[in-house]
């Protein structure tokens, strides 16, 4: 059994008080690991590990930074097997998911701010004066200083990397409370980061959970200038409480309830693909994940047959399966709240499709966390299952007849993260992209990432942009200076 440890100055730890919490492979239910409780004192060393790293970090050039990072890309390429065993015991996802998303994209993200980093510039502009020499203002960039950097468990390696590599090429130290579902891949990272030649204190791991513990510890430290949160609304408001008292930095990426529209011009085929993916990818579980679908009336329903076939045709099983296209949810306790929505959604009269329930699996799957891919129609717009994210591999599908009524659909309730559009009108694809209050939207494609784009979201789904100069810009200040010549 595997044995994570705090990651702090360099070194593993055990926690201060020697406890440790049960590491679950949500497959089969089966506790793979025990994992280290920080204190708070463990959490105060590491953020002054961090602290008595800043200093030197922050000195080395930027192209000296980014070669170390780069350094770290290649030793997660060289681990990959280790990256995912790891990856796959914590979230119990298929192989063949992890081995071309989460581990790939781990290594990229450090490549690709170590390559934006080389090319950020800042502002210069020449002033005039009443004496006619004139002056000059030009920008500097300065890292924040300690960030604080709390991670989910659906995508752990790849959400990780996507923060903690912009922070340091910036000249920041990180201290990563990764979830304490998913704590493998951010320790095995710290045995890459020293391989790889990072100093000690520069990237530190505490493990624990969120309030009265770990999180709400490293949100609070003093000595903490920033953090960065993906995961839940009402965590995420919870975290912007504790930091206002020191109006520390934030960059949220919280959750989403998100709509694809699905016209009757668009490719129907290609769209019941497209919506397959975005609903039932990593068992829902992507902030990014499409609950809501809309669709125009005359294809509506052929769209729903054809989607609720392709949910019973993936299949749960073995992570290492290469046929396995269906993992689990993350936890019992996970799986019980979307059972609940699966329910509600039977008491409200929703019509069933595909699924709505759990699938009978051989052992030991069956003391897995698996739940069915599901589709539903009959809801109104206004019931909980519509209105509430439930992170699980869900749609509810609906008619409608003109643009306007599908954008303002769309638009309805809190959340603001993203959309996707299925249509092959170009015109009438740019009018609802700009009509839709979202951060992201996808034209006839779904999780199409370019890594310098921005990334975030509006109303409750998130505060700030994430990609490219956005993300180098957040783990920075900049600071003007004068010369008057």
């Amino acid at each position: 059994m595997n044995k994570w440890q705090l990651f702090i100055a360099g070194e593993f730890r055990p926690g201060g008080r020697r406890e440790c919490f049960p590491d679950y492979h949500p497959a089969t239910g089966a506790v793979t690991a025990e994992v280290a409780l920080a204190t708070p004192d463990d959490c105060d060393a590491a953020v002054m590990a961090a602290r008595q790293a800043l200093p030197a970090w922050r000195r080395l050039p930027v192209a000296e930074r980014a070669r170390l990072l780069r350094r770290v890309a290649d030793g997660i390429e060289a681990r990959s097997a280790e990256f995912l065993q790891a990856e796959v015991a914590d979230t119990g996802k298929p192989w063949a998911l992890a081995r071309t998303l989460d581990i790939p994209r781990g290594a990229a993200n450090f490549r690709i701010f170590a390559d934006l980093a080389a090319g950020l510039a800042t502002e210069c502009f020449e002033t005039a004066t009443d004496d006619g020499a004139g002056a000059l203002n030009y920008g500097l960039r300065r890292p924040l200083g300690v960030v604080g950097v709390i991670c989910p468990w659906n995508l752990p390696l790849l959400l990780l990397t996507w923060k903690v590599a912009p922070a340091l090429v910036m000249g920041n130290t990180v201290v990563v409370k990764p979830s304490e579902e998913t704590p493998a891949t951010a320790t095995l990272l710290g045995e890459v980061m020293t391989a790889a030649g990072v100093p000690p204190g520069v990237y530190n791991v505490v493990h624990g959970f969120g309030p009265g513990s770990v999180g709400e510890w490293l949100v609070a430290h003093p000595d903490v200038a920033a953090i960065t949160f993906t995961g839940e609304t009402r965590t995420g408001q919870a975290i912007m409480r504790t930091a206002a008292a020191r109006t520390k930095r934030l960059s949220f990426e919280l959750g989403g309830k998100n709509a694809a529209i699905v016209f009757a011009d668009a490719d129907v085929d290609r769209a019941v693909a497209g919506v397959a993916r975005s609903s039932f990818l990593n068992g829902g579980q992507v902030c990014l994940c499409s609950e809501r679908v809309y669709v125009e009336r005359p294809v509506f329903e052929r769209f729903v047959e054809a989607l609720a076939l392709a949910a019973r045709q993936l299949r749960p099983g073995p992570p290492e399966d290469e046929t396995t296209t269906l993992g689990p949810l993350i936890s019992a306790a996970h799986r019980e709240k979307v059972l609940g929505y699966y329910a509600a959604a039977r008491a409200a009269g929703a019509e069933l499709h595909a699924g709505g329930g759990c699938p009978a699996l051989p052992p030991p799957y069956d003391q897995g966390y698996f739940v069915e891919p599901t589709v539903w129609t009959g809801l109104p717009e206004d019931a909980p299952c519509i209105v509430e994210e439930i992170f699980g591999p869900v749609c509810h599908v609906a008619p409608f007849d003109t643009e306007e009524e599908a954008v303002a659909l769309a638009n309805a309730g809190d959340y603001g993260l993203c959309a996707a559009l299925w249509t092959c009108d170009l015109a009438r694809a740019h009018r609802v992209a700009h009509a839709l209050d979202v951060g992201v939207v996808w034209v006839n494609s779904w999780f199409l990432r370019d890594l310098r784009t921005p990334f975030g979201g509006m109303k409750l789904s998130g505060i700030g942009r994430e990609g490219g100069r956005h993300s180098l810009e957040f783990y920075s200040e900049i600071k003007n200076v004068c010369v008057k010549l």
